[in-house]
């Protein structure tokens, strides 16, 4: 009976055991299946999202551009808004021309699209090229001729690596001989690329147990953390974007401005400038664009310019766009506009004898900017053959003037002259001060974060206003005052002057019985407090506006702390 029962028991047994072991191969198979590596590769074409065989994909700095480049006659060419806005500013259109215009200090090219006459491709093709869609395109390589960068072509797929960021640039070494860089962070993603140790790859980010990198060749994705290195720094490169070079003054500069509305202006600056001491630079302002053509008006005066020499300054002619007539946005955008100007004002300060320009160009809408830059360019590199310095004046930065793109003008001009003052002006819908100690430091700050120190000269005020509240009534009036004007003014009507330190200026109020009347004077005490923040940032020195409006002793204090050859 025992031995029947356990004939019986013998089968179940061994189905039993047949399950436990189908199971445990199957848990086994799962395991391996999930852990297993994924062996699909991603196609490169899709990975780059390229839909023809002229496509070619554009990855800048590690990131894969959802722009494209396109190949003509085999070589890669970017789109010239791409190029202008992502790599080099100094390609700039011309809609007169129907051409690129390409600036630099030997002058200005005319890179017509299919002209290979002036500029052409290794291939022998023409720089520009202009396709039946209207876009235009620049060779990358005639682009990388005249940028900082640096980049490669990559066929099947088609793609170019640019690189024109050098600073905080991480690369690692794979040190494993299976590594590969997936589309995602699993080992179940899409193989994007093969590596080999040894190879260096750009380090991107950190995802603890996985990596972000970009091969040489442009693939970014994820390898294990444990194939590769730790991220090492790589050196940075100073870059040089264009073959611009500054012409300066081994000394610092201490300009003033001298508002010559006239032939009688002009005869008055000797008998201005008789007690002057320190300064090495005036600035007339002797120029303004009078029309939409670009025709300039003039004081110019050889005599003038004599007489400052004779007393060891320099001349810079001040030119202005505060004609009505004139719009930036419409009227430089010419090149023969621009031309004309540039050739008009060059003449007078051959004429004349002038050292320098200075512009003065104020209000300017953003949609002007572009033409505006471009022709700083060209002024700076026609004003440079006649060995005449370039300076720019521009409000200090805020918000709504950041569009200003003052690192871009700093590329290209010799000096540029922040002016720290109006901060209040006539019109504001409150009383304060024209020029208060923080707005002088946000000047220097914002300025010296784009651009050299050596680079900037800060303006300050001679003058400030003083305002007039009507209680009861909204509107706030403002009257302008010379440094000794406002004096005068404080002590004939009894106005009561505080120290605020927070402002860097003593600060003049009295009341009467229908108004309030405040100054926030600018004197010796306030001069002094710019003084030293401009010391301090070691800037390329001050500028003053305007002549006529200082005190007697402003001149020796403002040399106290901006020392210059004169």
């Amino acid at each position: 009976m025992k031995e029947q029962q356990k004939k019986k028991a013998a089968p179940v047994l061994v189905v039993l055991i047949l399950i436990v072991l189908v199971g445990a191969a199957g848990i086994v198979s799962f395991l391996i299946n999930r852990y297993k590596p994924g062996t699909e590769y991603m196609a490169g074409n899709e990975y780059f999202n390229l839909t023809d065989e002229n496509s070619v994909a554009l990855i800048q700095n590690g990131e894969l551009l959802e722009e494209q480049a396109v190949l003509i006659g085999g070589e890669p060419y970017a789109a010239y808004t791409y190029v202008e806005s992502q790599l080099n500013s100094c390609f700039y259109w011309d809609e007169e021309t129907k051409g690129i215009l390409l600036t630099t200090s030997g002058g200005v090219q005319t890179l017509l699209p299919g002209d290979a006459a002036v500029a052409k491709t290794p291939g022998g093709q023409p720089a520009v090229q202009q396709e039946s869609d209207g876009t235009v395109y620049i060779s990358l390589d005639v682009v990388k001729e005249y940028t900082d960068l640096d980049y490669a072509y990559y066929s099947d797929p088609n793609r170019v690596v640019i690189r024109n960021e050098w600073d905080g640039v991480e690369q690692a070494t794979v040190q494993s001989d299976t590594a590969q860089v997936r589309q995602k962070g699993g080992i179940k993603s899409l193989i994007l690329a093969d590596v080999q140790k040894g190879d260096t790859l750009l380090y991107l980010e950190n995802l603890d147990n996985w990596c972000k990198v970009m091969t040489a060749d442009g693939y970014t994705g994820y390898i294990q953390t444990e194939d590769i290195s730790e991220p090492e720094a790589i050196e940075a490169r100073t870059a040089k974007k264009d073959s611009y070079e500054r012409i300066t003054r081994d000394h610092k500069i201490n300009l003033v401005w001298h508002q010559s509305t006239s032939t009688e202006s002009n005869d008055a600056m000797a008998e201005m400038t008789a007690e002057m001491t320190g300064v090495n630079v005036i600035s007339p302002t002797w120029f303004s664009v009078t029309d939409e053509t670009g025709t300039i008006s003039s004081l110019a005066s050889a005599d003038y310019v004599k007489l400052a020499h004779d007393a060891g300054r320099e001349v810079w002619g001040l030119i202005d766009n505060f004609n009505e007539a004139f719009d930036e946005t419409t009227d430089l955008a010419y090149a023969s506009v621009r031309s004309r100007i540039i050739e008009q004002l060059l003449a007078e300060a051959a004429s004349c004898g002038m050292d320098g320009i200075n512009v003065d160009f104020e209000n300017l809408k953003e949609a002007g900017i572009p033409h505006y830059l471009q022709f700083l360019r060209e002024l700076t590199s026609a004003a440079h053959a006649q060995n005449l310095v370039v300076s720019v004046d521009t409000p200090v930065p805020q918000a709504y003037t950041m569009y200003y793109q003052r690192g871009e003008q700093a590329r290209f001009v010799d000096y540029m002259i922040v002016m720290a003052y109006d901060e209040h002006f006539a019109g504001s819908e409150e009383a304060g001060s024209v020029s208060s100690l923080p707005f002088v430091q946000q000047a220097v700050e914002e300025m010296t974060r784009v651009m050299p120190a050596d680079q900037v000269i800060c303006g300050i005020p001679f003058y400030t206003r003083v305002w007039t509240e009507k209680f009861g009534q909204s509107a706030i009036i403002s009257e302008v005052l010379g440094m000794d004007g406002a004096k005068n003014y404080a002590k004939e009507n009894q106005m009561t002057e505080t120290w605020d330190a927070s402002l860097g200026q003593n600060v003049a109020t009295v009341e009467t019985s229908d108004a309030r009347y405040t100054i926030w004077m600018e004197d010796e005490q306030s001069m002094e407090e710019k003084l030293k923040v401009i010391q301090s940032a070691d800037l390329a020195g001050v500028a003053e506006w305007k002549l006529g409006f200082e005190c007697a002793d402003v001149w020796s204090l403002i040399s106290k702390y901006i020392e210059t050859n004169s």
